[in-house]
């Protein structure tokens, strides 16, 4: 049997205060790591391929393409960004652009159109960045 800080006698198969934090710390840290790992594989799967055609996604506005589960927006006339659409903070899908702002309903934050990054919390990383380019009418994933 194990005595903790306190002075109290654990069981043998309990683990402490620490221990338990740092367990969670690693799981939280594989969890995040797994994120970036599903990101990347979206981005394989759907680069070279038409995502939206251009006409589509209005100026300060974008189009939610849920089936890829990825955001374009058009932040200025004839630049166009493409965004994982789901929010870092808890894994939600973030909603249709508007007024530049891309906003996950579950929480509240709020990301820039024209960077993907976190403007208004909890949320506090960006979302994750396709590099996209127009082909004819199509957005394309580079």
């Amino acid at each position: 049997m194990r005595v903790s800080e306190r002075g109290a006698a654990v069981p043998g198969n309990c683990l402490g205060r620490r221990e338990m934090l740092g367990a969670a710390g690693v799981a939280a840290c594989g969890l995040a790591l797994a994120g970036c790992d599903s990101d990347t594989k979206a981005q394989e799967s759907i680069k070279g391929k038409v995502i939206a055609k251009a006409a589509d996604v209005p100026v300060g506005g974008g189009k939610l393409i849920q089936d890829l589960k990825v955001v374009v927006t058009q932040p200025t006339q004839g630049v166009y960004k493409a965004y994982s659409a789901i929010c870092p903070h808890k894994g939600c899908e973030v909603g249709t652009p508007r007024d530049n702002v891309i906003k996950c309903a579950c929480h509240g934050s709020e990301f820039a159109a024209d960077s993907g990054n976190a403007t208004k919390g909890p949320a506090t990383a960006p979302l994750v960045a396709f590099p996209v380019k127009v082909e004819g009418d199509g957005i394309v994933v580079v």
